[in-house]
Parts: structure tokens; sequence; C-alpha cells
């Protein structure tokens, strides 16, 4: 297999592609991980990571694409989608007849069908495949990945080994831009029901009961969810370390919304969810927190009352 392609080494990248060296999809001589990241350093902790395997580490995005017959991306907004692919250094400039390019990031679906239109344009071939996941999952091979567009790279075996290597489910959703619609329907869910979740525990909280007995009888009924089980704990204990930054998050949910209206769905729900994320999102240090953190934001906005005497 010739050598394999990645760029974006944040806090999914840098999962992602080291499943695809600790899964032996590539990172040998013969089949080297490619890699570049915007800083350089994540760079080189990778190598370190895995000092035996063959990763070779390329100045520019572009230099990876030229190396590489099979080039995946993961970045992590849609202005650094753009800047990257786009770039005189960027993805777009190494594409040549025959090259694949899947890209795993969350955008709007106008920039995937961009994107794709460009990639073939020079002869190549585009996958549309975002995650439905965080850090966690991209460490332990436990992603979704939500394709669309080139089937013919989908069904690729080198393709196919990388997205189980770094999935636990793929799914093909037909022409470009259906996989960041399921995407995106996903995560206004996960962010909707990350609120509620929030309002529910501030509320316990207000009113006396006990936060820790609460997570307890919620994890015991029909409404108990991994996300809650996981999330819940840390939340009473204001961890909020990022496995899915919040800004990520309400950038996700506006997405939803805005795709929600041009479709002329009644979205309210989220809507109000999303409202939640923006004006936490204006506190720089919990934008950059998980998106557990709209609790902090959920408390702060709630005026508890004082306690009877």
């Amino acid at each position: 297999m010739p050598a394999l392609g990645f760029i974006g080494l944040g806090i999914m990248g840098e999962g992602m592609a080291c499943r695809l060296l600790s899964e032996n999809v590539a990172g040998t001589p013969d089949s080297p991980v490619v890699v570049w990241n915007r800083s350089g350093s994540k760079c080189q902790v990778l190598k370190e990571r895995f000092p035996e395997k063959s990763i070779d580490v390329k100045r520019t995005a572009r230099e990876v694409v030229e190396s590489c017959g099979i080039t995946f991306s993961m970045l992590s907004t849609p202005e650094a989608s753009r800047a990257v692919f786009e770039g005189p250094d960027g993805t777009l400039a190494g594409i040549t007849e025959g090259k694949f390019v899947i890209d795993c990031a969350t955008l709007a679906e106008s920039d995937m069908k961009r994107m794709s239109a460009q990639v073939e344009q020079k002869g190549g071939r585009f996958l549309e495949a975002p995650v439905s996941g965080s850090k966690g999952p991209a460490h332990t091979g436990q992603l979704i990945f939500l394709c669309a567009g080139s089937k013919s790279v989908c069904d690729d075996p080198t393709v196919g080994a990388s997205l189980r290597a770094m999935g636990k489910a793929t799914h093909f959703f037909g022409e470009i831009g259906r996989g960041t619609r399921a995407k995106l329907v996903v995560n206004s869910l996960m962010g909707t029901m990350m609120a509620a979740f929030g309002e529910s525990l501030a509320l316990a909280d207000s009113v006396g009961l006990d936060s820790n007995k609460m997570l307890e009888v919620i994890g015991q009924g029909a409404i108990q969810s991994p996300m809650y089980a996981l999330k819940g704990p840390k939340m009473l204990k204001k961890d909020h370390s990022p496995n899915f930054p919040l800004q990520h998050a309400h950038k996700d949910m506006k997405l939803a919304v805005d795709m929600a209206k041009a479709a002329g769905v009644a979205y309210s729900v989220t809507e109000g969810a999303e409202k939640l994320y923006r004006e936490a999102r204006e506190d720089k240090i919990l934008a950059e927190e998980d998106f557990s953190a709209v609790f902090e934001a959920i408390q702060k906005a709630s005026a508890k009352p004082a306690p009877e005497s």
C-alpha cells in the first residue's frame, strides 16, 4: 500500500492518525503516514509517540497530497478548512488525476460541495466523511463516519481499512452534502440534550435536591444516556476538560439551525439551545472548554432563590 496522508492533528485528528498507526493500516517504510499540521510541534509529538513507525512530516498540506494517493483531512473550523484547502500550498494545490481526498470536518453543506467540485475539476475524487464522536472515541477507534460523495472512494479497500481502524461504523448517504446534513442532525440533537441536561441539573440544585442522587435517578430511567453518565459527574465537579469544545458545538448548532430554516422545519427547541451556546461562547474561557460548560453559563444566568428559613 502506498503512503497515506493525514492533514490536521488537533483534538480529533491526533487520535485518528494514532489509530492508523496503532492498527497497522500504515506506518511502514513502504507505506508511511505522511502528516502536516498548522503547528508543527504536534507532528513531532506523533513521531515521538510512535518511534518505531514510519511517519513523514511535510512542510505544507500540498506536499502531503502530492506524496499520497489517499489523504484524510480533519480541521477544526470552516475558516481553517478553507484556508488550508485553498491556500497556495494547500490541499487543492496538490491534487492531480486519481488523488483521493477524505474530509472529516464538520462544515456547511456548501463547503463540502465546493471542495468536491474543486477536487473533481482537477481529476481527483472526494469523499465527505464527518464523524460522530469526540476526543475519546477518536483515540479508541469508536467514531461513526457519515459519508457522502464518491462511492468509489468509500468502497476503496485502503479507505475502508482506514475507516474501520478509526471508527466502529461507516454509513454512506449518497450525493455530496448528505453526510454533512446527517452530522448536523446528530450534533444539534446532542447539543440540545446537553443544554436540557444542564438546565435540569441547575434546577435540581436550586430547589435543594442532591445533584448526585439526581444523576443516579436519571441513569436508572428511560432518559438514561451514555453522554449523561459520562458528563454528569464531571459537570458537578466543574470539570469541563475539552473533548468537544463549546465553540465548536455552537458552530454546529448554528449550522443546523440555518439548515432547518432553509428546509422550512420548525426547530424552536434547538434554536433555544443554540442561543444558550451562543451566549456561553461569549465567555472566552468557556468557549474553549468542553461543550458541557454550557452548564456553567446556565448556572450563572440562574437566579438561585434564598433557602427557606
